[in-house]
């Protein structure tokens, strides 16, 4: 039977999942999808390719995956059948006809991520965002964050002994917003990330806003390319992927 390759643009609530990509003994959204999917079509196993990696607590705001399925529905009936068959943490917003060589992770030009903090307690954000009670300075955090743009080496930022090719990315945007009195988040956008980079960039940057580090040390960071060099990573739950742009 000849396949359809179909894009699938969904989000997710990464609370409850040790990361987007399928690990041994361990519940993934990837895993939870194919599952579903398998279901579905009454398949042994359907696989399914996502435009990224996220962490374990990580969510995913706007996610791209492709999979080759049958026609056997319409692009919206499929729709309505996979979110019937999923848990309420993950939502399909589409399901579309692409062509057969359109691929999720390598044809993405650049990725978007955000990480939320709140000053002031707040029960109905806890899950996804960070609770922070120190004062911050938003202006030196956003002059730090100048430094980071262009193509650079990040392994000062990345978790150590990652299987990637190379530490060099390519970062377009570093910049803190205040929503309000008591809501922050700061945008990152590259063309790759790697992982645990944008937590640590965050950990260190609230260090910068904290006055623990002045905003020379920051090149320094980055050109000693050792992981010990950068501050704190913050944790996972306040950190989304916000878009993918193709």
């Amino acid at each position: 039977m000849e396949l359809q390759r179909y894009a699938i643009e969904l989000a997710y609530n990464g609370q409850n999942y040790f990361g987007w990509q399928i690990q041994p003994n361990q519940i993934s959204v990837q895993e939870t999808i194919e599952k579903a999917l398998s279901k579905l079509f009454d398949a042994k196993k359907i696989d399914i390719v996502g435009c990224g990696r996220t962490d374990t607590g990580v969510h995913a705001k706007h996610y791209i995956a492709h999979v080759d399925l049958p026609t056997k529905w319409e692009e919206d009936i499929l729709t309505y059948k996979l979110n019937r068959l999923l848990p309420v943490s993950i939502v399909i917003y589409t399901i579309k006809k692409v062509n057969k060589d359109f691929h999720a992770r390598f044809h993405a030009k650049s990725r978007i991520y955000r990480y939320f903090i709140h000053t002031q307690k707040d029960p109905f954000i806890q899950s996804t965002s960070l609770y922070y009670k120190k004062k911050m300075d938003i202006q030196k955090m956003n002059e730090a964050g100048l430094l980071l743009l262009g193509k650079k080496d990040f392994t000062s930022f990345s978790k150590l002994h990652t299987d990637v090719f190379t530490n060099i990315c390519e970062v377009s945007k570093a910049k803190w917003t205040q929503v309000n009195e008591h809501v922050f988040y700061f945008e990152i956008t590259a063309d790759r990330f790697l992982r645990n980079m944008v937590r640590a960039i965050v950990g260190t940057l609230l260090e910068v806003g904290e006055g623990k580090i002045d905003l020379s040390e920051i090149s320094t960071i980055l050109a000693k390319n050792n992981r010990c060099e950068a501050k704190m990573s913050v944790p996972a739950h306040g950190l989304f992927l916000w878009e993918i742009i193709y």
